[in-house]
């Protein structure tokens, strides 16, 4: 299984200079790749810009929109060639992640009508595939991908979500979901994978929040009731599953390893560019394949 870190883009006290280190020590450090969350409505960098910026500083990393939310982002076109443009800058390393959503204030900031989002998303992603292909409405809508397309995961629990995962995707992407359940959402994607006619076998990625070193349980609170604030005491709860050391943090690699996931992304509580050194300490083996990325 391969372990990839997430940017802190959101983690209060980030800026520029720790953002581009955190990328660089990641990849010196042999984690497979960077994830970057998507939110409008909070006083966090834009993930694409922040990727962007990751793929100047690195050489060999993935590089994940773990999750983009595509549907609150404009006309798909333009969208289709934000990311064909990252794709090429960074060497074709670029895997997008996109969900629904389910924050109602980033789509009313953005002028799109929440309860239209799985529809919209549904709309980019026929629209970006099809430019990708070097076809849409409008013929020459560029760069190309080199392999005629870009990889896409799919995030969502709901029946709709893994049928969009199917019908669009390489691969699904679960955000917030424990080792101890993840094995039955690998079950439910593989049966929407065969249940759409699919005989490939889709990439399994999740995300995992992790907050090491002396305050870490303490910088993991003070960020969940910020980020979360929109769940109310819910927020705590989230906050006391953060993976706080190191033990803990070894024991759920191997949980979702063995519930069949082929990608994890630890998601930093801390802007500190150390924590990706401390997270390497606690899992010294480590891979940069490419598997099943189609």
């Amino acid at each position: 299984m391969d372990v990839s870190i997430g940017l802190p883009t959101t983690v209060p006290g980030i800026d520029g200079s720790r953002l581009l280190e955190v990328a660089r020590r990641a990849e010196d450090r042999g984690f497979a790749g960077l994830g970057v969350l998507d939110r409008l409505v909070y006083r966090g960098y834009d993930a694409l810009t922040a990727m962007t910026a990751a793929a100047a500083v690195t050489t060999r990393v993935r590089l994940t929109t773990s999750v983009l939310l595509a549907a609150y982002r404009g006309a798909p076109a333009a969208l289709a060639k934000q990311l064909a443009t990252l794709d090429h800058l960074s060497g074709h390393r670029l895997v997008v992640g996109v969900a629904a959503g389910g924050r109602a204030d980033d789509f009313e900031a953005a002028g799109v009508p929440y309860h239209r989002r799985g529809r919209l998303l549904d709309e980019a992603l026929t629209i970006m595939t099809d430019i990708w292909k070097g076809g849409g409405q409008c013929a020459g809508i560029g760069p190309l991908p080199a392999e005629g397309s870009i990889p896409v995961l799919v995030g969502g629990h709901s029946p709709a979500a893994m049928r969009r995962a199917a019908r669009f995707a390489t691969g699904w992407i679960a955000g917030g979901s424990s080792a101890s359940s993840y094995a039955d959402l690998v079950t439910h994607a593989r049966r929407a994978w065969a249940d759409h006619g699919r005989t490939d076998t889709p990439r399994m990625v999740a995300l995992c929040y992790v907050s090491l070193g002396a305050n870490g349980r303490e910088l993991a609170g003070a960020y969940f009731r910020d980020y979360y604030s929109y769940i109310g005491p819910k927020a705590e709860q989230l906050a006391r599953g953060v993976i706080a050391d190191g033990s803990a943090l070894r024991d759920t690699v191997a949980d979702y390893a063995e519930s069949g996931c082929d990608e994890l992304m630890l998601m930093p509580c801390t802007p500190e560019p150390e924590h990706v050194d401390l997270l390497a300490e606690v899992l010294p083996s480590r891979t940069l394949t490419w598997s099943n990325l189609g």
